[in-house]
């Protein structure tokens, strides 16, 4: 019993309140109301609802029936009456997404929180007032290198910073915060029958390191988003707007593909 309340809880303060909302409350406020980015953030937490509501069912019966009560479309009187929900899927079972699957945000988790420990100490320094203030540059390893580098320029989505560049450890400036890499490329990414390999399977996490180097960021801030971009001032009509608030309001809107 106590492993399924700890499972649940920590699956909604750790993985729902302390990432995947957070992440995504950008695209939410930001993206045009039809856009696929927003629409695809809402269908996910619209299949994330339907089975917690399910999950804390038997430990949280009046809760889950109040939410029952609130869940959009026709479905039975009592969510206790309904099955298993069966409408999700994992990274590795989604078609089309095998070069970008779990193992690799695993890795990609890891960096933000070593990120999230830096801007912290900013933030107490009274440096930042919050991460969208900030800029980041990460040093890694080329393996972890080529990961984050997937994510583009949404990485600083990830991070919910302003900026964020990914470079080789090896271009590390003198003076950066090294930390100590839960991710180690010589041991920690392997295949399933042992060989080496880019597909990612964790098996050790240990014995890399990691250099970030976080500032304030000099640039102004959009008014909209509350990024700080260098376009901010630039176009006549939107003074006060980044230019991708510019395409959300006024034109096709951005693209989103992972964050």
């Amino acid at each position: 019993f106590h492993q399924v309340v700890h499972a649940v809880h920590n699956f909604c303060s750790i993985t729902l309140g302390g990432f995947y909302l957070d992440v995504t409350k950008d695209r939410q406020y930001t993206c045009q109301a039809k856009s696929l980015a927003r629409r695809s953030s809402q269908s996910a937490q619209w299949h994330i609802l339907e089975a917690l509501t399910r999950w804390i069912a038997p430990v949280l019966s009046f809760t889950a029936e109040e939410l029952w009560g609130f869940l959009p479309g026709e479905r039975i009187d009592s969510v206790l009456l309904s099955k298993y929900y069966e409408g999700l899927a994992t990274l590795d079972t989604l078609p089309g997404v095998q070069s970008f699957n779990v193992r690799k945000w695993d890795l990609i988790l890891e960096a933000r929180m070593q990120v999230l420990n830096v801007l912290e100490g900013l933030r107490k320094d009274g440096v930042i007032g919050s991460n969208l203030d900030a800029e980041v540059d990460i040093y890694v390893d080329d393996v972890s290198l080529e990961v984050l580098r997937l994510l583009d320029d949404e990485l600083r989505f990830v991070l919910i910073t302003s900026y964020a560049r990914v470079h080789p450890l090896s271009e590390r400036p003198d003076g950066s915060v090294v930390m100590s890499w839960g991710w180690s490329p010589s041991v920690g990414l392997k295949s399933r029958d042992g060989s080496n390999t880019t597909s990612f399977e964790k098996i050790s996490f240990s014995g890399g390191q990691i250099a970030i180097v976080a500032r304030a960021s000099g640039h102004g801030k959009c008014e909209r988003c509350w990024h700080h971009r260098e376009d901010v001032g630039s176009h006549s009509a939107h003074p006060t707007l980044c230019g991708r608030c510019i395409e959300n309001v006024d034109g096709a809107g951005e693209v989103r593909r992972f964050a």
